[in-house]
Order: structure tokens, then C-alpha cells, then sequence
């Protein structure tokens, strides 16, 4: 069994914590209390001590020349060059093993139903981890995956799942894509959900008096207020997404959903389902019994030229129209 180099992950710990610019300026034992927790879930002490975090900060100083500098007015550690990050400096030989032996425990539980859905980053993080530094090349050279190109609302992910887990109210401000003016809103937060390497909140919203789903990346300004809540019925992600594709639910009957494709769109559709409830009722003939939201429109004008729309109604009405005005864009140039 490979050595587990503490060390080197509470440098990254660390860093984390200096760079976190909704909680600047950490002290010692926050420092402390952070790298605890994450390595042995106490805050205690009784792993870690005070000297411990010192004789990191004096190593990170001199290994990795890291800015880090106390600031005597905030009573907290900061980089003086607020660049830095310690990510940019490449994994060490140890730190490669740290990681291996930490999929390989995890690859053994992939089966269990608690990990089941973390499959597939697991694999994408064992093959990494296998190929990163062989023969000295990039890895990058020969092996690609897809890459998640925005991050934003990310930081408010630890702050959320401490909200749900204790059930604490929060206020937020809030920009819609349509007005763009950022509104406050108080809710009662339930769920995280990750969709396209995006992630949202479903949510209780005290105005609305209704579920809404909110997007991390166009939250401001999130505090947990120190209000609980109690929810008479307890909600249901299985039966909440249910009926849809994506992140929008409206409260509206699925409907039964019937397509033709051509023979390499249909395919396509057969080796990755639209939707749980996708049947085959032909060779190239399928249904689907969802919601008529934004998400599955779009998903079904990925095979736009390939597929022919049969029912419902309502469908067909919005396809005819979104090629209608494609074809009036087009034609007369008009803004889109």
C-alpha cells in the first residue's frame, strides 16, 4: 500500500482556503480546523496541531514558492500575488501515487449502488492518473476528454450543500437571462443538480410560493440566513425529474412523444436514449413520454434534417416554427 502523503494534500487544502475569495484571509486554525476534516472528518485536533499548519506555510514558502504573506488587520493568511495558485505547479511522483491508490480503493466500489452513478469520473480519473507521465510525455497528447469550459457559480456549491444538509433558509440575488437585473430572493434549498457541466438549485421560493430551479452561475451575493425550515413533504428528485429532459419541470401532464429517424440518426437515438421512457417501436420509429420543455426541444433539434416529428400536435407547431424563422434568418438576414 502506497504511503499517503498528508503533506501535499493539505498544501492544496491550503491553498484552497487562502484563494476562496468568500472567506478571505483564513487563520491558523481555520487552516487547521479545514485540513482536519478533510482528511480525518474532525475538527478537533486531534490530528493536526497548530505547528503543523506553521511548518506547512514555511514549506509551501520555500518548496513552491508560494506569496504567503499574514495580514496583521484581517488576522488571516493571503497571497501577495493574488495569481498564485499551487495548481500550477505539476503533480509530484508522490502525489501521483496519493491519487492512484485513492481511485484504485474507489474503483472497488464502483458497483455498489451508492457509487454507481460516479462510474464514469471515476474511469475518467483512472485513466488520467495511468497515462500522466508516460515516457515522459503529456498525456494530453494522446488521450482527450471533454472539458467543462465555465466554472462560474461552482464556489457556492460547499455553501448550498451545508444549507440542504442543515436546512438553513438563504437570500441570494438573482439575474434572470431574460431582464438581467439581478432581483433578491429568499428560498428554502433542497437539491443540487448538475446538468451539461452546469450546475442548479431546486429550491422552495418564499415569494413565488413555489418549487423553482435556480442557476449557480447567476447567483450573487449568498448568504445562509440562521433560520431553519421544515418541510411538510419531503422532496423527491427521482419523481421530481421524472418526466423530463434537463433542468426545467413545469407543473403539466407529459406527453407521449412520437419521432421517425433516419438510419444513422436512429442509431444514434438507440445507443443513447433520449429519455428513460424511450421505447423502439420500429426500426426507425421511436416515443418518449416527457414534459414539452426548452431542453428536450433542443434535443431533438440536434437531429434537425434527420428526423420527422409525428406527434403531438403542439410539437410539430413549435419545430415548423423555429425552422420557419431559421429559414427567415437566413433568407433576409435578419438579428436573430
Amino acid at each position: 500500500m502506497p504511503h499517503i502523503k498528508n503533506a501535499l494534500i493539505r498544501f492544496r487544502i491550503i491553498d484552497r482556503m487562502i484563494r476562496n475569495p468568500y472567506k478571505a484571509y483564513p487563520s491558523k486554525s481555520e487552516l487547521r480546523e479545514a485540513c482536519e476534516e478533510s482528511l480525518f472528518g474532525s475538527t478537533y485536533g486531534d490530528h493536526i496541531c497548530d505547528s503543523t499548519i506553521e511548518k506547512d506555510l514555511f514549506a509551501m514558502r520555500m518548496e513552491h514558492d508560494a506569496p504567503i504573506k499574514y495580514s496583521r488587520k484581517h488576522e488571516g493568511y493571503f497571497y501577495e500575488d493574488p495569481e498564485y495558485t499551487i495548481n500550477d505547479i505539476p503533480l509530484s511522483e508522490d502525489e501521483l501515487e496519493s491519487i492512484r491508490f485513492a481511485v484504485q480503493t474507489l474503483q472497488q466500489f464502483q458497483e455498489v449502488p451508492y457509487f454507481k452513478e460516479f462510474g464514469s469520473a471515476i474511469d475518467k480519473i483512472a485513466t488520467r492518473v495511468a497515462v500522466a507521465g508516460t515516457d515522459g510525455q503529456e498525456p494530453n497528447s494522446f488521450i482527450g476528454f471533454e472539458t467543462a469550459y465555465s466554472s462560474v457559480g461552482n464556489q457556492w456549491l460547499p455553501l448550498l450543500l451545508s444549507a440542504i444538509q442543515d436546512k438553513k433558509i438563504c437570500t441570494f440575488r438573482y439575474a434572470s437571462f431574460k431582464s438581467g437585473i439581478a432581483k433578491p430572493r429568499k428560498v428554502l434549498p433542497v437539491y443540487l443538480k448538475e446538468y451539461r457541466n452546469r450546475w442548479y438549485l431546486i429550491s422552495y421560493d418564499v415569494a413565488k410560493e413555489d418549487w423553482t430551479t435556480y442557476a449557480l452561475e447567476r447567483i450573487e451575493d449568498l448568504e445562509l440566513t440562521e433560520a431553519s425550515y421544515i418541510l411538510i413533504d419531503t422532496f423527491n428528485p427521482t419523481a421530481f425529474f421524472a418526466e423530463t429532459i434537463g433542468i426545467t419541470t413545469e407543473k403539466k401532464a407529459a406527453q407521449r412523444i412520437e419521432f421517425e429517424a433516419n438510419e444513422i440518426a436512429a442509431k444514434y437515438i438507440e445507443s443513447q436514449p433520449l429519455h428513460s421512457s424511450q421505447e423502439k417501436l420500429a426500426p426507425n420509429h421511436f416515443a418518449l413520454t416527457v414534459q414539452i420543455n426548452e431542453e428536450l426541444i433542443r434535443a431533438l433539434f440536434g437531429f434537425i434534417g434527420e428526423i420527422r416529428i409525428l406527434t403531438p400536435p403542439h410539437l410539430i407547431q413549435i419545430w415548423k416554427e423555429r425552422i420557419n424563422k431559421q429559414r427567415s434568418i437566413e433568407k433576409n438576414g435578419n438579428t436573430i
